[in-house]
């Protein structure tokens, strides 16, 4: 039992570890990596990559929702105030953007 409970705080952690770096990697898509995109609490917006990614890590996940719409493109889901990093992936492991979500409360 403490041998489980070692490798889940193990994976925990090395997963934590695994998207800090994602964060420091450079980017090869065509938008930079300092792409800022601001959101209404509630908004969404799609955004679309040049090459295709293969996973999503997201920074803080109660920020924004991310969907994937095809290998190329995704819808980004404001779900609360704050802000988050989101890092696209490729099939060999290889960040191609890192773009800033701030999410806003919505205008009346």
């Amino acid at each position: 039992m403490a041998q489980e409970t070692r490798r889940a705080k193990t994976l925990t952690g090395l997963r934590a570890c695994a998207l800090s770096f994602a964060l420091l990697l450079p980017v090869g898509a065509s938008r930079g990596s300092d792409d800022t995109i601001t959101l209404a609490v509630g908004a969404g917006s799609i955004f679309r990559l040049e090459r295709s990614f293969a996973t999503v890590l997201i920074g803080d996940p109660s920020v924004v929702d991310v969907r994937a719409q095809d290998d190329r493109s995704v819808l980004l889901q404001a779900l609360g105030r704050g802000s988050s990093n989101v890092v696209f992936v490729d099939a060999q492991s290889i960040a191609i953007a890192n773009i800033r979500v701030i999410v806003r409360d919505a205008q009346m």
